[in-house]
């Protein structure tokens, strides 16, 4: 699967605003290794957006990208997370993009929208978008996380979609599960029956599972330096 993924095209694919290219983008970890993140509140989503905007500023960057399969401390604010010591969820299943609320998000590829929903746990993807794509033989899911309350407003589950057309916007932390604004961007080959959501952080008891079923979205974005 990962090479079949890796070959549908040999530049990058977008999810976000085509303007963007990809000199805008630069990697950044915010996972327990990141020691800039105990200089302030993790909890906080405004204080994030003040370290982002200084992260970017400081790299002559607009969007900071990364974190599949990285660990992160962030998830210990909420409880929808952590519904045992034994089984603590904190390790993302996808790529974030980090940028401003109101950014277009784009189709990564053509397909028919398969699911939508407003997931509303404290930390959760808020508004979210589920793509299902056809490709070279291959049935695969795309997840957009952390959208804008009026990008469900006007679609329709099995409504087509084309390879970069907007399907929404990103939401600001208001509505967006309270975070720095930011895309959840995530692949599943096996929607396990779910609809409109999908988890996009996993414990490590669960880790060789969702590795085969979450496979990394850079083998379609091939965003540079990935951390």
């Amino acid at each position: 699967m990962k090479e079949i993924l890796n070959s549908i095209s040999k530049t990058s694919l977008k999810v976000i605003d085509t303007s963007l290219a990809i000199s805008d983008y630069t990697a950044v970890s915010i996972s327990t290794k990141n020691t800039d993140l105990s200089t302030f509140d993790v909890s906080s989503s405004e204080e994030w957006s003040v370290y982002l905007e200084k992260f970017l500023k400081e790299k002559k960057a607009k969007v900071a990208f990364g974190g599949y399969f990285e660990k992160r401390d962030i998830y210990k604010r909420s409880a929808y997370f952590n519904s045992s010591e034994d089984n603590e969820r904190n390790i993302h299943l996808g790529i974030d993009l980090w940028c401003d609320a109101g950014t277009k998000v784009l189709a990564v590829l053509d397909g028919e929208i398969h699911s939508f929903k407003n997931n509303l746990n404290h930390g959760d993807y808020g508004p979210t978008i589920i793509i299902k794509h056809q490709i070279k033989g291959i049935e695969f899911y795309s997840l957009y996380g952390h959208l804008s309350l009026d990008s469900s407003e006007n679609i329709e589950v099995g409504q087509r979609v084309t390879q970069e057309e907007i399907i929404g916007y990103l939401g600001d932390n208001i509505v967006n599960g309270d975070y720095a604004p930011h895309l959840h961007f995530q692949l599943i080959i096996d929607m396990q029956g779910k609809q409109g959501d999908y988890p996009g952080v996993c414990s490590k008891e669960d880790v060789d599972f969702y590795q085969q079923n979450c496979p990394n979205p850079n083998l379609l974005l091939k965003l540079p330096n990935e951390i």
